[in-house]
This record gives C-alpha cells, sequence and structure tokens, in this order.
C-alpha cells in the first residue's frame, strides 16, 4: 500500500493510528515494533538526510532489547515492588528472555544494557538471537493487520507466520544464507516515520502505557515515567566530567560554574525527541538554562558546537573518547549524528528553537546543515 501526495504523512498517521487501536494483539510488541522502526529510521538517516530503504532483524532485535531493558527493573508503588506482565496470558515472551539474562548476568539494576554487553558478550549475543527469532516468528508477519485484513503499510519481508525456526537459526549462526533478514520499507514510510516522530512517539507511547495499565490494573499516570521516563540512568556518574570537559562552564551560555553540583547533564537531543543517554547526546549545563531550555531544541548557534565534538579531528572527540572509556559509559557519535539530522532537517521554517533564557529563532537552515555536514564512520 503506498500513500502519496500532499496529504500522505497525514493519511499514514491515520493509518497507523488505526493499526494502534485493533485490540486483537495480547502482547505490547506492536508498540516496540513502531517505536523500533521509527528510532531506527532515525539512527540511520543519511548525511543528505535521506531515511533508510530497509533495516534488519538483527537490528530491529538490539533496538527491542534497548527499549525493554527499563521495564525488566521492578515496578514500585505504594502497594510494593512488582514485575509489569506486557502480555495477557502472563508475561510476554520476549520480557521473560531480557529478565533471565538481566538475573544471570546483570543483577545490578543500575546496570545499563551497554555494560552488560560489554561484561557478558556470549550470554548477550544469544539474548539477541533469541529476541531476533522472536520479532521473526511473531509479531512481524502478523503487525500489519487493520479490522483483519492484511495491509502492506509499512513494510514488507519474505517470510510468513510459518517461518522454520531451523533455517532462521542456521542464519544467525553463519552457516547458511537461506533466510533473508531483510525489513524493506515501503516507499515514503522512512520518511513518514521521521517527520511524524514528534507526533507518533506520544501517541504510541501512551497506548503502550494504557495496555500496561490494564494488564495490571494499574493508573496509566503511575506507568509513564517508569516506562518512558528520562530519569532511570544516573547521569551523576558522568556529570562532574562532563562540567570539567567543558572548562567548568555550561555549555549553552559560556559562564563559569563553580561545582558540578550546581549544574545538571543536559540531553542536547531532547528525550522527548529520542530517548539516547549516550555520552555524545550529553552536555553540562547551569540551572537557569537547563531549566529553561527543557525538552526544546537547541538554536542553530549551539547545534554546531555540539557537532564540532562529534569530528574525530579534535580534542573534543577525543576528550569525549576518554570519558566513555573512564566512566564505561556508552557513545556513539555517528549515531547522535544521524538522529539530529533526521529530527532537524526535518524543522518547518517557522519552528521555534531555544538559544537562551526565554529567547528563540527560527531555524537557519544553512547553518544547520553546515553543521550536520560531517561523515563519522557507523558504530555499534
Amino acid at each position: 500500500m503506498e500513500i502519496s501526495g500532499q496529504q500522505g504523512a497525514i493519511r499514514f498517521a491515520e493509518r497507523v493510528l488505526e493499526l494502534l487501536e485493533d485490540g486483537r494483539y495480547t502482547a505490547t510488541y506492536k508498540y516496540a515494533v513502531l517505536l523500533g522502526l521509527m528510532e531506527l529510521c532515525l539512527e540511520q538517516t543519511q548525511a543528505s538526510g535521506a531515511p533508510p530503504a530497509m533495516v534488519t532483524t538483527r537490528q530491529l532485535a538490539e533496538k527491542i532489547v534497548e527499549l525493554y531493558w527499563p521495564h525488566t527493573m521492578p515496578f514500585v508503588n505504594t502497594a510494593g515492588a512488582m514485575a509489569l506482565r506486557q502480555n495477557r496470558g502472563g508475561q510476554a515472551e520476549i520480557l521473560t528472555v531480557i529478565s533471565r539474562f538481566r538475573e544471570q548476568h546483570a543483577p545490578d539494576p543500575s546496570a545499563s544494557r551497554w555494560e552488560a554487553r560489554l561484561t557478558a558478550a556470549d550470554p548477550y549475543e544469544r539474548l539477541v538471537r533469541e529476541v531476533e527469532w522472536k520479532l521473526i516468528e511473531m509479531p512481524l508477519p502478523r503487525l500489519q493487520t487493520i479490522a483483519g485484513a492484511q495491509v502492506s503499510l509499512l513494510y514488507a519481508i519474505a517470510w510468513d507466520a510459518h517461518v522454520d525456526v531451523r533455517t532462521v537459526r542456521q542464519y544467525q549462526r553463519g552457516v547458511s544464507a537461506a533466510f533473508d533478514n531483510r525489513i524493506l520499507l515501503q516507499p515514503l514510510v522512512g520518511e513518514y516515520l521521521l517527520q511524524l516522530n514528534g507526533l507518533l512517539r506520544p501517541l504510541i507511547q501512551r497506548q503502550w502505557a494504557a495496555m500496561v495499565a490494564r494488564l495490571n490494573a494499574l493508573e496509566e499516570s503511575q506507568l509513564d515515567s517508569y516506562l518512558f521516563g528520562a530519569s532511570r540512568v544516573a547521569t551523576a556518574r558522568v556529570r562532574a566530567a562532563l562540567w570539567d570537559t567543558q572548562d567548568r562552564r555550561c555549555f549553552y551560555c559560556d559562564r563559569r560554574v563553580n561545582e558540578p553540583a550546581r549544574g545538571h547533564v543536559d540531553h542536547f537531543v531532547p528525550w522527548s525527541r529520542y530517548p539516547d543517554d549516550s555520552l555524545d547526546n550529553f552536555v553540562f549545563a547551569d540551572e537557569r538554562c537547563n531549566g529553561d531550555k527543557s525538552a526544546s531544541l537547541a538554536a542553530a548557534v549551539h547545534l554546531e558546537r555540539w557537532s564540532r565534538r562529534l569530528r574525530p579531528t579534535t580534542r573534543e572527540y577525543a576528550t569525549m573518547q576518554d570519558l566513555s572509556s573512564s566512566a564505561r559509559w556508552e557513545r556513539n557519535a555517528a549515531r547522535s549524528l544521524s538522529v539530529a539530522r533526521g529530527i532537524y532537517l526535518r524543522l518547518p521554517g517557522d519552528a521555534r528553537l531555544w538559544v537562551q533564557a526565554r529567547k528563540y529563532a527560527m531555524p537557519d537552515r544553512a547553518a544547520i546543515e553546515g553543521a550536520l555536514a560531517l561523515t563519522i564512520e557507523l558504530t555499534t
């Protein structure tokens, strides 16, 4: 199904909403897959600003583990701690295998997925392969159903619900190429997912939280921060180092900050636009600038300075690499750059970008394109 023309993005959004509202799904997988595809499109935005034409089941599996990782921590409310179900018939299988991995290889609840991947590489690889198989088996062949009818709204795949697990396992071991792991995005779908990221993301998250609330007899308002909040990573671990790296100044206003406790770690690309806790998306900001910027996108003057840190030939890049190693904190400059491209290069001409205090500016297209015209080798 191809949707084109000036109203294409609106019509696409309407069809996605129909997909979200279909009540036949017993688990939260459809929400995870939709968010996963959107985030992969952001992460793989090309230097030209074009979205990818395809992603792989392996890439999606990694993304699904990332999305569900914080959901395997105990949910705590006035009734105590509990593991939240995300399936009508019990726990969703993907959450079960992630929980089992965490119990065996990452028992510290504060451990990040990136740290666990480093310290338990072989078990983590087995985890991703199992999640990949679950996605291949279901929901990828079943996701695109609206009112009982199959529609080719999002993607095309080369298998159906009767896929042979032996063929998939052989592909995963690298002993056979018989399985085609490509998820081919339908024409314009990648572009629409990027254009509509700011609209579809909160809608998907809201429906995801609503389903989890129903399955666990909880109030939906209790779950938003638990499922999608940005406050669950202990950024205090890198705050002082970022402060020092920035010559003890606020990234945005350049004012001197006497001690790191007087500032905050800010997500340069706001968490509400893309949930990125990697080091390259962090800047140290004083209390006033952090509060004034809030969830706004920063203006081109700040984007230019931020992008300089991503250039491999600069002192800032080397310093951030040293910080990543010493703090054992994930960084991926190429991914952060691609995400910024996916968002900034699609801003409407009348968008409001934060400059300082209560001052905003419209996008400076030439400055934005110049700031994002980098070439960085993609890492994982």
